[in-house]
C-alpha cells in the first residue's frame, strides 16, 4: 500500500474523476447540462456516502485491532488520512460549484460571498481539520492513540443517511415512509457516532488507566480537551438543527392527520 496522496484518488468512485474533468475542461454548456444536472440530485451525496462507508469501516477495523487504546498501532490510522484530506478539499470545492451554479448570474464576488456566508461553519470545520487538527495531532501523538483515530473515523456513519435525506428532499419525497425512517436513523447514528462517541473515547481511556469518566479530562493533556471541544461543538449545533427539523416534520404530519 503506497503512502501517497495520489493513492486516495485511485479508490474514489468514477464520479470523482468525472466531476473534476467536467468542472475543469468542459464548455459551459456541458457544465450546466451534464455536470450540475447530474450532481444536483446524487453525485456529491454519492461521493460523500462512499467516503463515509470507507471511513466507518476503517474506524471499526482500527478499534477492534487496538486492545491497548494508547500504544497499539494500525496502518489504517495513518494511511487513511491520505484519503480523507483530498476528500475534504473535493467536498469544499463541490459546495462552491453548487453555489456558483445557483448564483452564477450575480457575478463571482456575490458567489464567493454567499458561499462563505452560507457554508461558514462547514468551511471552518474542514479548515480546522485540514490545517490544524491533522498536522498538529500527527506531530503531538507520535506513535500513540491509533484507537482514538479509529473512533473519529466512525463519526462518518451518519453521513449516508444525511445524504439520502437530502436526495429525498430534492425528489420531493418528504411524505414517504422511507424519508421518515431515514430521519430516525439519521438522528440515532448522528447522536451515537458524533456526540456519544466522545464520551466513549473518554470512558475507554479511563478504563485503560483505572480512572472514572469524570477524572479523565483532568488527567489528559489540555490540548486533547481543546481539540475534542472544537470537534464536538459543531456536532451539537448540527444535531440541534436535525432535532428541530424532525419536530417540524412530526408537527406537520400530525396537523395534516388532524385536519
Amino acid at each position: 500500500f503506497v503512502s501517497l496522496p495520489i493513492t486516495s484518488f485511485l479508490f474514489y468512485p468514477p464520479s470523482f474523476a468525472l466531476s473534476e474533468v467536467l468542472a475543469l475542461c468542459c464548455p459551459q454548456y456541458w457544465m450546466e447540462r451534464a455536470f450540475f444536472h447530474f450532481s444536483s440530485l446524487s453525485h456529491f451525496r454519492l461521493v460523500s456516502s462512499v467516503q463515509a462507508v470507507l471511513a466507518t469501516g476503517s474506524g471499526i477495523i482500527i478499534i477492534r485491532s487496538c486492545s491497548d487504546v494508547i500504544r497499539d498501532r494500525h496502518w489504517l490510522a495513518r494511511e487513511y488520512v491520505w484519503f480523507l484530506i483530498p476528500y475534504m478539499v473535493y467536498d469544499s470545492y463541490a459546495m462552491y460549484l453548487c453555489e456558483w451554479y445557483r448564483t452564477r448570474d450575480l457575478g463571482h464576488s456575490t458567489t464567493i460571498r454567499n458561499f462563505l456566508s452560507q457554508n461558514r461553519l462547514m468551511i471552518t470545520h474542514h479548515a480546522v481539520i485540514l490545517f490544524v487538527l491533522v498536522p498538529v495531532a500527527q506531530r503531538l501523538r507520535g506513535n500513540l492513540g491509533d484507537f482514538f483515530v479509529g473512533c473519529i473515523f466512525t463519526a462518518e456513519l451518519s453521513t449516508p443517511f444525511v445524504s439520502l435525506g437530502r436526495i429525498l428532499i430534492q425528489l420531493k419525497q418528504q411524505h414517504t415512509l422511507l424519508y421518515k425512517v431515514n430521519g430516525i436513523l439519521t438522528l440515532a447514528t448522528f447522536f451515537c457516532c458524533r456526540i456519544l462517541l466522545f464520551l466513549f473515547m473518554y470512558w475507554s481511556y479511563g478504563e485503560h488507566q483505572g480512572l472514572s469518566l469524570l477524572e479523565v479530562p483532568f488527567n489528559i493533556p489540555f490540548y486533547c480537551n481543546v481539540a475534542n471541544a472544537f470537534l464536538i461543538a459543531p456536532q451539537l449545533y448540527w444535531f440541534s438543527l436535525l432535532c428541530k427539523k424532525a419536530v417540524r416534520l412530526f408537527d406537520g404530519a400530525q396537523a395534516k392527520k388532524d385536519s
